[in-house]
């Protein structure tokens, strides 16, 4: 009989090890923090050496964390890839896609019918998930990230789509016949909505005093309403709540069809600091599916991006 070592604790440690924090761990996973730390215990029992050291910037592997995490994030990939390494062997003929809430409500949604008429042999199953444990639970065949600039290369396993502006858009109502505000210091008198948590913790890009400083700006940020992702600062904004920092993509159908406006020329636009990454499970490298799925979206992206005039729009109001 093998004696195996307590599964639970070792997707435990590599999560904390990853995070070198046990709330983050305890947050990607779904659990409280004394149970992450109730499973690393009992996995340092079963090893007989203690796996982390506590410090100033977090959790830092021992010379015994350090050799098990080698191992077993080579082991987990492997696991995980097990479904798709069937699924290759089958050929199915749906693809099983993982996608964030906003890309899947205000963009992919809308152009998957031609994506069906123009590959009508391959069916999708569209799984919307926003954190990467989700998207491992989901067990996917794909998944499209939105992932920092730094790190969204293309490799054997992954494909880069695209990258998107930022910029500031808002309902009809909060705009002059809807065309741009002629003084960027009006923004000081207009509600605001923020996404997120304060700071630039997912860029600088989203932050309204970065904004309002490169404006020229003075004075203080208005509060106005948070929200937590972007989708419901953009269901926000749509209702009329404010202005809000909108992706070129996500905004693009509602600009086209002014229910939203630019808020300033695009001269003002910011480049995400994410990009669209496509990556498919090893097992499905060089399958035709995916491909074409990848060879699609992309097509779609560029598509998107090209600037195009609303019906009756002028030249200062071109979508992006």
């Amino acid at each position: 009989m093998r004696e195996l070592p307590p599964f639970d604790g070792l997707v435990a440690f590599e999560a904390a090890a990853r995070h070198r924090s046990v709330t983050l761990a305890a947050g990607e996973l779904g659990l409280t923090q004394s149970a992450v730390s109730h499973r690393l215990r009992k996995l340092e029992d079963f090893i007989g050496a203690p796996l982390f050291t506590r410090g100033v910037t977090g959790l830092a592997p021992t010379p015994a964390g350090v050799s098990l995490l080698e191992k077993i994030g080579l082991l987990l990939d492997d696991m995980a890839g097990l479904r798709a390494q069937f699924r290759a062997t089958a050929k199915p003929s749906s693809l099983r896609v993982g996608v964030g809430a906003a890309l899947a409500h205000y963009w992919l949604a809308r152009r998957l019918p031609g994506f069906m008429q123009s590959h009508p042999d391959i069916g999708l199953d569209l799984v919307v998930v926003e954190t990467e444990a989700q998207m491992r639970a989901a067990d996917v065949d794909v998944l499209i990230l939105w992932l920092p600039t730094s790190i969204a290369r293309a490799s054997s396993t992954q494909r880069l789509l695209f990258r998107e502006r930022v910029f500031p858009v808002a309902a009809p109502r909060f705009l002059r016949r809807g065309r741009l505000l002629s003084n960027p210091q009006t923004l000081r008198d207009l509600p605001l909505i923020h996404k997120g948590q304060a700071g630039r913790n997912d860029g600088a890009e989203w932050s309204w005093p970065v904004w309002f400083e490169r404006l020229g700006i003075e004075g203080r940020v208005p509060e106005g309403v948070r929200f937590s992702s972007l989708s419901l600062a953009l269901a926000s904004a749509l209702e009329g709540g404010g202005v809000v920092l909108a992706r070129s993509l996500l905004v693009q159908d509602a600009l086209a069809e002014r229910r939203l406006f630019r808020v300033l020329a695009p001269k003002w636009d910011m480049p995400s600091s994410k990009a669209h990454l496509l990556r498919w499970q090893p097992a499905l490298t060089g399958d035709n599916r995916v491909k074409r799925f990848a060879t699609w979206i992309a097509g779609e992206a560029e598509r998107t991006s090209v600037p195009r005039l609303a019906p009756g729009g002028s030249a200062g109001q071109i979508p992006q």
